[in-house]
């Protein structure tokens, strides 16, 4: 592309460089400084390395967008001071733009184009008059900013006002409250001051009281001390009086136990004679030295029907953890256990024979503290020969055609009227059956929780 006298671009270049301004009176604007950046990338990536100026031989392998970014001012000088280049640069404009290079060239601005288009193709092409076309349309992106600017000012304004209009209807709102709470303020410091000043009355009332009864008080210790002479002097007449029935009665307490020692004696030999009679008695009918439990008497199948037995609520309920220890408390107590209900409650997991031995160990622990009398039943089905048995504890299994409940219910029957006898099961049959009979029924879960104190 050449000027307006028609001459080619390259000739012109060959012809004579630009001076450095390129006869621009100010910078150019920032959008075309960096159209013709983008036009000049464009360009250096298409020329034959002949062609590339020398201070862009470096960049001009980069990607377009990356030369455009790495290396814009040096493109943009080279542009504004080699003439050669720009008017490679100006050639490609004029082809891709014709119209608006023709335009140019006649003074005629499209009035569609693109300002910021319009300006680098007259800053590339070099028209006559350019300058002013580049003038025109920085004052046009200027104005464009300003008026920008303008509105961003005017929407800022707005914003503004808007919320200086809800600071103050804040404020209003606030100043209503505060002036709401000054007038409840001014009210409780009026209600203060009438109830200080009630206050200070009652207080002049209260020290006018104070004062009269210290007055009393005064006279009445006058007359209290009076009183106590009076009492003292009876105190000490009273002490006189209870020395002398001090004595009274430690002399009675003398021939009291001068009395009793003469009864005691007397009573000794009775006793003796009595004890004596009974040996002789005891050999002359040839009585037995130990007399078998009834227990013992039903394991040996000599059972025998007898009348209630109780032991009374004790003052506990029935899930009380101290029940067991106040039963085994009771003198010649019977305490019957059933062994695979307890078993089955505590360790169901173990082996049967494993159930019996630990249960049977931990009874023996019992019965050694307590001295009390324990039968253990189990059910003989399931054993061949039972040959488990405690130290302290007595070892029942059911014969065959016999449960364990059944047995259980045999025992209590067997005991004698009025003996301690409790049961310790969880079973409702046999807990109904020896109710009937007067026993007492224990929870297993108490025994367990026993025995884990052994």
């Amino acid at each position: 592309m050449g000027s307006q006298g028609g001459g080619n671009p390259g000739e012109e270049r060959g012809a004579r460089p630009d001076p450095p301004g390129g006869g621009a009176d100010r910078p150019l604007p920032e959008p075309v400084r960096t159209r013709i950046i983008e036009y000049g990338s464009d360009v250096l990536g298409g020329l034959p390395a002949a062609e590339v100026p020398a201070a862009l031989r470096r960049v001009a392998r980069f990607e377009p967008r990356r030369r455009a970014r790495l290396a814009g001012p040096q493109i943009a000088a080279q542009l504004e001071t080699d003439g050669a280049f720009r008017g490679l640069v100006a050639e490609r404009v004029e082809q891709v733009w014709p119209e608006l290079a023709e335009g140019l060239r006649r003074g005629v601005l499209p009035p569609a184009a693109d300002p910021v288009v319009v300006a680098a193709a007259a800053y590339l092409l070099r028209p006559e008059g350019w300058e002013e076309v580049v003038g025109r349309v920085h004052g046009e992106l200027e104005r464009q900013e300003t008026a920008k600017e303008a509105d961003e000012a005017a929407e800022a304004l707005a914003g503004l006002r808007a919320r200086l209009e809800e600071e103050r209807a804040e404020h209003r709102k606030e100043l209503n409250r505060l002036r709401g709470e000054l007038r409840e303020y001014r009210s409780e410091v009026a209600d203060l001051r009438r109830r200080v000043h009630g206050e200070r009355k009652r207080a002049k009332e209260a020290q006018h009281r104070a004062e009269q009864a210290e007055e009393q008080a005064r006279g009445l210790s006058e007359s209290a001390s009076v009183r106590l002479g009076s009492a003292e002097a009876e105190n000490r007449r009273l002490r006189g009086r209870l020395a002398a029935a001090e004595a009274q009665v430690e002399a009675a307490r003398r021939a009291v136990r001068a009395e009793r020692s003469s009864d005691d004696a007397r009573l000794r030999v009775l006793l003796d004679v009595l004890v004596e009679s009974a040996h002789g008695l005891r050999r002359e009918l040839a009585l037995p030295t130990s007399i078998e439990t009834p227990a013992e008497l039903v394991a040996e199948d000599r059972a025998r029907s007898g009348a209630g037995r109780g032991v009374g609520d004790l003052g506990l309920p029935g899930d009380d953890p101290a029940l067991v220890d106040r039963l085994l408390a009771l003198p010649r107590v019977h305490l019957l256990v059933d062994g695979y209900n307890v078993t089955k409650a505590g360790y169901p997991t173990l082996p049967l024979a494993d159930q019996r031995t630990r249960l049977l160990n931990a009874l023996d622990g019992l019965a050694g503290r307590s001295k009390a009398e324990i039968t253990c039943v189990f059910d003989g089905a399931d054993v061949d020969a039972p040959a488990v048995q405690g130290r302290r504890t007595r070892v029942l299994f059911s014969a065959p055609g016999e449960t364990a409940d059944e047995l259980i219910v045999r025992l209590v029957r067997a005991e004698p009227p009025g003996r301690p006898l409790a049961v310790v099961t969880a079973d409702k049959e046999i807990i109904a059956a020896v109710r009937a009979e007067g026993a007492r029924a224990v929870p297993s879960e108490l025994l367990l929780q026993r025995l884990a104190r052994v």
